[in-house]
């Protein structure tokens, strides 16, 4: 894989390179790992790094010129190169190592394409920066992510930390009596489930921190997201960047209005 991604265009560098990770994630899946720790309760574990070793490999081989931040290595190349690639081996590392295979891998160009692998699953989900797919297999067709909120459900992330306490903390947006009126929550805390709003198995996502469109764990769901026609902004209703708050991910205008309703009306 990796010696013939020289000859891949950018979303087929990040989808090589997400494969080739949730490759890692799925054999390494069930055993006892050695856990690294990373302060606040954080930690990696050895499937976080030998995954992260994998992807860039693959990133190093096909686009050696590219800087790339990663999750559990950091910065890469050169600091001032204009291309730079966000890496998350393994969002949803708690997930994995309690047993819980709902986890991701994450490889986004930075403003560019972007590829969010289910491991498990055996899902691809990739954006060309206009159009999202889902690639099932190597052999399989694509198929293009059509946003839904059908099924009303809508996942919140509650990790910490929660900067925007206490005029938002998302635990209160569960508790909006509101809420329960139009949605059904659930709580994944993974970049999957911004993968699953793109392809109309979520009806938003919800989170407060910093700038997510610069973050390993979300640059890629979001990229999905907007190349699916979903409508992304901050928990204030801005767009996201360096001085937005947290991400509202919907599948539609009439989900993320209901949403920002909720979260602007606290009660």
């Amino acid at each position: 894989m990796t010696s013939s991604s020289t000859d891949l265009d950018d979303a087929g560098v990040a989808l090589a390179a997400a494969r080739a990770g949730a490759e890692v994630v799925r054999t390494l899946y069930g055993r006892r790992l050695a856990r690294i720790d990373k302060g606040g309760g954080d930690f990696a574990t050895a499937a976080d790094v030998e995954a992260e070793r994998t992807i860039l490999g693959v990133l190093r081989a096909a686009r050696p010129d590219d800087a790339v931040l990663g999750e559990e290595s950091g910065r890469h190349g050169d600091p001032d190169a204009e291309r730079r690639w966000l890496v998350d081996p393994l969002c949803g590392t708690l997930n994995y190592a309690a047993g819980n295979p709902l986890v991701a891998v994450n490889v986004a160009l930075r403003t560019g394409p972007a590829a969010v692998a289910d491991p498990f699953s055996g899902e691809i989900f990739f954006a060309d920066g206009e159009t999202a797919c889902v690639r099932k297999g190597e052999e399989e067709g694509d198929t293009r992510l059509t946003p839904t909120s059908a099924g009303r459900l809508v996942d919140v992330n509650l990790d910490p930390p929660f900067p925007s306490a206490p005029g938002f903390r998302a635990v209160d947006l569960l508790a909006h009596p509101g809420f329960a009126e139009r949605f059904q929550p659930r709580v994944l805390s993974t970049t999957l489930a911004l993968a699953w709003v793109a392809a109309g198995k979520r009806a938003a996502y919800v989170t407060d921190g910093a700038d997510p469109s610069a973050s390993v764990h979300f640059a890629a769901g979001i990229a999905l997201c907007r190349a699916a026609g979903c409508v992304v902004t901050g928990i204030d209703g801005a767009p996201i960047g360096p001085a937005g708050r947290g991400l509202v991910a919907a599948a539609d205008a009439e989900t993320h209005r209901q949403l920002m309703s909720l979260i602007r009306d606290p009660r």
